[in-house]
């Protein structure tokens, strides 16, 4: 199993910068993909940014531009590098990661969510 640790969120005022880092543990070695994900209240949680176990990344088109993803292996943590904020990024941001274990000769699919962490970007 994997158990993921978001970190970093707070308040920052519009057009600021904040750092999240998502603190992998476990069975890292099967982590495939790892993506950020955010939600605000009332509304659907939706995909932030993408990252594969080969660097591939995948963004938002409201996020494109403005942050960026990106993966320590050697410390087991996954970043999101948010520029530019704007108040519409505001919600709580979750980190995910999926995986993919060879049990009997069969690949199972796994997705583990981190317990998030609250970005507030103030006007």
């Amino acid at each position: 199993q994997v158990q993921l640790v978001e970190s970093g969120g707070g308040l920052v005022q519009a057009g600021g910068s904040l750092r999240l880092s998502c603190a992998a543990s476990g069975d890292i070695t099967s982590i495939n993909t790892m993506g950020w994900y955010r939600q605000a209240p009332g509304k659907q949680r939706e995909l932030v940014a993408t990252i594969t176990s080969g660097g591939s990344t995948n963004y938002a088109d409201v996020v494109k531009g403005r942050f960026t993803i990106s993966r320590d292996n050697a410390k087991n943590t996954a970043y999101l590098q948010m520029n530019s904020l704007k108040p519409e990024d505001t919600g709580v941001y979750y980190c995910r990661a999926d995986l993919s274990k060879l049990r009997f000769g069969v690949s199972f699919k796994f997705g583990y969510w981190g317990q998030g962490t609250q970005v507030t970007v103030s006007s």
